[in-house]
């Protein structure tokens, strides 16, 4: 699977937004076909899309993370849908619980082409603001939110659904060695999303891959931006090991 990265409201928050509706999913399609040559598998083109960006403002609710309304993210979703592109729901969900939040999107998660991703490093604590340090969050509340889309997933007999966490320091992700992985309705990911240098980079990929729980499929990020160079579709299956199952970018 390899993904574009972003919100709808512009290019800010990565190459998703840069151009519109019809413009991205010709890219994103593009894209995955570059990595067809490298790949045994298929390659799904996918959308990152995000549905809740942290912020500086607590808003009406206090939580510091602005929620995209519905009906905005529905129409990439249906035009998505329409092309063969998947798409992951991404929750940057402020001071508020994930699952409390993620909830006010089940009637897009209870579509058949949307996926989940969890962003520890918005997942703040009482007290914390964005941008001031970075989030972390319990095993405990990953599997919460884990469980519900298992059973909207297995009572509404929609097909296995991608959980994708993020994850580029160790300790945003408290208790990482007991995230449930037996809802075989769920392909849970984790997903190395820090960027710069390739040697950095692989760095921080073999940290996060020692003792990673059996039965988490690995994912990676290349930043058109920050990467200092970013990997050609080629280096990214040949050099990273283990091959990334999900590619994203931003």
């Amino acid at each position: 699977m390899v993904a574009l990265y972003g919100h709808p409201s512009g290019p800010y928050l990565g190459a998703l937004g840069e151009q519109d509706i019809e413009g991205t999913m010709t890219r994103v399609k593009e894209l995955a076909a570059q990595y067809g040559p490298f790949s045994d598998e298929p390659v799904v083109p996918a959308l990152d899309l995000i549905a809740t960006v942290a912020s500086a403002d607590p808003g009406p609710d206090g939580d510091y993370s602005s929620e995209t309304p519905i009906e905005d993210l529905e129409l990439w979703i249906d035009a998505a849908e329409k092309a063969g592109v998947y798409v992951i729901l991404d929750f940057q969900s402020g001071r508020t619980d994930f699952l409390s939040q993620v909830k006010l999107y089940e009637s897009l998660l209870a579509r058949p082409s949307v996926g989940l991703a969890l962003d520890p490093e918005w997942r703040l604590a009482p007290g914390e603001l964005p941008l001031q340090q970075i989030g972390t969050v319990s095993a405990e509340e990953i599997n919460t939110t884990s469980a519900w889309l298992a059973d909207l997933t297995r009572n509404q007999d929609l097909p296995q659904k991608l959980l994708m966490v993020h994850q580029f320091r160790l300790d945003m992700i408290r208790g990482r060695e007991n995230l449930d992985v037996s809802r075989s309705e769920l392909a849970l990911t984790l997903h190395a999303d820090g960027h710069g240098t390739p040697g950095q980079k692989l760095d921080t990929w073999g940290v996060l891959q020692n003792e990673m729980p059996e039965g988490i499929w690995p994912s990676w990020k290349n930043f058109y931006d920050e990467d200092q160079p970013m990997l050609t579709p080629e280096q990214t299956y040949s050099i990273i090991n283990p091959k990334p199952w999900l590619v994203t970018y931003q």
